[in-house]
């Protein structure tokens, strides 16, 4: 490798390792539309829990690429909000959307076989007092 790309590979790899996270390409997605309530985002996606979510939001905001608005209310809310910085990714995720609607391929989701019992645990049943 040429010693004048390691800064640049090792931006690049920094950048590709952001981007690349579980969940953190979508949630740039949608708070391109503007910004969006805690709640709003875990609806959005989906399947994403809380804690997760939650993990995202922080590094994106570590990262300054997010921030949070705290509305002090009553009720007290907190929306996120792309920044500068963020908002410099536009281009970045519109590409990768024109580039998947191209050439990804996307699998049906398998249906369930009749008579599968599912592998969550069933609910406890609570004692009466």
């Amino acid at each position: 490798m040429h010693d004048d790309l390691r800064p640049l590979c090792a931006r690049f790899l920094t950048a590709a390792e952001l981007l690349g996270r579980r969940w953190t390409g979508i949630i740039l997605r949608i708070l391109m539309d503007g910004p969006c309530r805690f709640g709003e985002l875990t609806e959005r996606i989906g399947t994403i829990s809380e804690r997760v979510l939650s993990e995202r939001l922080k590094e994106l905001e570590a990262e300054g690429i997010i921030e949070r608005h705290v509305d002090p209310g009553p009720p007290i809310r907190s929306e996120y909000r792309l920044t500068e910085k963020g908002q410099a990714f536009w281009k970045v995720i519109d590409e990768l959307g024109r580039w998947a609607e191209r050439w990804v391929d996307v699998k049906p989701a398998a249906p369930k076989a009749a008579g599968v019992k599912s592998t969550r645990a069933a609910p406890r049943k609570r004692k009466s007092a």
